[in-house]
């Protein structure tokens, strides 16, 4: 009797799409980025740990007591000498969170920063200062925010927007928050880009506005007002990703099963479905904002050092497709 024998799956490393993209981003010139109040070992380590690999040139902008204080925690803390002290680079001095994140819009009013990191402060207060109509850095786009996630039984990156910024977004906000990642999906090197509108069905029911939203934002590639891009929608998570449960349901279409970007109908399902793949896949999900005139860094304490560094290099890449192709237009 001859036995049949199988071929064992290959074996992916943890995080092996992150580090294509930090051996990207690695290539590229440092991103000057103007770290917004790195107070505490996480915020400051992150922009270090970025540093040292050749990813960023930090300007820590927050009060000098408080970062020098956690660049010696952080010595004692790992056993790094002199090297992991910031005093080789440039601090800003400011005196509270609020200051430190105008300061930090102001560097890239300046043209000192071409990227915003958040630090130990809270978003609202960051992104307060980004949004501010004088001397902020709005566009005539919406800002959105993305999760680039590495989900290991996943053989690609998967985009998943927006589930940080925009609670219940109109069609016209969708619109943008679709360019957005779009975008993005073309600065990390996709040249082929499909887009799923997520939902919870595949069909347009008249009863779950979010599929007449998925129908009518297809229609609007269909005449161009979303560029670089095949859309798809409304399409079930199932048959977004995965080829057989579209073939199940009998989906002809160029995105089904193969989906690069999940477009979510709200924050409240796109949260959840992030946090879904983090906490029961294992997925690591790296954190930016888009649609202002430069690259929103956000990482939490809660990110692994694989997560902070992917953020940081997703942040040079778009940066570097943003020079090429030239800035969002100002409101």
């Amino acid at each position: 009797m001859v036995h049949a024998t199988t071929r064992a799956a290959p074996v992916r490393r943890r995080h092996e799409k992150y580090e294509r993209l930090i051996a990207a981003a690695q290539a590229q010139a440092r991103l000057r980025v103007a770290v917004a109040h790195p107070c505490d070992e996480a915020a400051l380590g992150a922009a270090l740990d970025a540093a040292d690999l050749g990813l960023i040139e930090p300007i820590l902008v927050g009060p000098r007591g408080r970062i020098l204080a956690a660049a010696a925690a952080l010595a004692a803390k790992d056993g790094a000498g002199p090297a992991r002290e910031p005093a080789g680079w440039r601090i800003v001095e400011t005196g509270h969170s609020h200051a430190s994140a105008a300061e930090a819009v102001a560097l890239v009013n300046a043209g000192a920063a071409e990227a915003v990191m958040k630090g130990s402060l809270h978003t609202d207060e960051l992104m307060a200062a980004v949004v501010r109509r004088e001397g902020g850095l709005r566009t005539a786009r919406r800002l959105s925010h993305c999760f680039v996630m590495d989900v290991p039984s996943h053989d690609r990156p998967l985009v998943v927007t927006d589930a940080a910024i925009n609670i219940a977004p109109s069609l016209e906000e969708k619109r943008d928050i679709v360019q957005n990642a779009v975008d993005l999906a073309h600065a990390l090197g996709l040249e082929t880009v499909r887009v799923a509108i997520v939902s919870a069905m595949e069909t347009v029911n008249p009863k779950v506005p979010s599929t007449i939203d998925a129908a009518a934002l297809c229609k609007m590639a269909d005449r161009g007002q979303i560029t670089g891009a095949v859309l798809d929608g409304p399409l079930a998570l199932d048959n977004a990703i995965d080829l057989g449960a579209a073939a199940i349901k009998r989906i002809r279409s160029a995105v089904a099963g193969r989906a690069d970007v999940l477009v979510v109908p709200d924050l409240e399902a796109g949260n959840m479905l992030a946090k879904s793949l983090t906490f029961l896949a294992g997925a690591d999900a790296a954190g930016i904002v888009l649609g202002a005139r430069v690259p929103i860094i956000l990482t939490s304490r809660a990110d692994s050092k694989e997560t902070r560094l992917a953020s940081c290099a997703v942040a040079s890449l778009v940066a570097v497709a943003r020079r090429a192709g030239g800035p969002l237009p100002e409101v």
